[in-house]
């Protein structure tokens, strides 16, 4: 019977000296947190879809993206085909020049394809698959550690000595924690 009526009392005071919770981010910023996994899908599948629209190998040097890319072979084989007929004819003088030609708009190609991967490519990248992973964990860690703090403030300010008297007996000190 006494220990019922201890264990209600320290329920009563636990409920009375009940901890605030520590805000950990303004108004703000918790929109701004809610609009962060939206951000991480939309990089990851653009960073997706870019990848696939690249014509060249991912990754690769320059001069290595051109051997498989279809215009330097196309290029090649005008260039070929200018050197079978010989610059004297006509065919062969449109062959070369188309050859060259084609073979710019190769190395323009790669050259636009390593820049879009340096600029946009390899930046989604990092947002998506970096730096949003690693401010989700971030964020955690910093809840964890303001619900640590809290209980701590908790345990050191609710600690009080309440006096109870019982009948037939002397008066009993109770220590209780919230």
């Amino acid at each position: 019977n006494e220990t019922v009526f201890l264990i209600f009392t320290n329920m009563f005071l636990n409920v009375l000296f009940r901890a605030e919770k520590t805000e950990v981010l303004s108004e703000d910023l918790l929109q701004v947190e809610k609009r962060l996994e939206l951000v991480k899908q939309v990089s990851h599948s653009t960073h997706k879809k870019l990848t696939a629209c690249l014509q060249g190998q991912q990754g690769a040097e320059a001069d290595k993206r051109s051997k498989k890319l279809p215009l330097t072979t196309l290029a090649q084989c005008l260039m070929e085909g200018s050197a079978i007929l010989g610059d004297d004819t006509l065919l062969g003088k449109m062959l070369k020049l188309c050859g060259e030609t084609e073979d710019k708009l190769a190395q323009e190609l790669i050259h636009f394809e390593l820049q879009v991967e340096r600029d946009v490519i390899e930046p989604l990248f990092l947002l998506a698959e970096v730096e949003i992973p690693n401010i989700q964990k971030q964020r955690k860690h910093l809840a964890k550690l303001v619900l640590d703090m809290d209980s701590s403030r908790t345990r050191t300010s609710s600690r009080q000595t309440c006096t109870v008297s019982w009948p037939k007996k002397s008066t009993m000190q109770i220590t209780f924690k919230r």
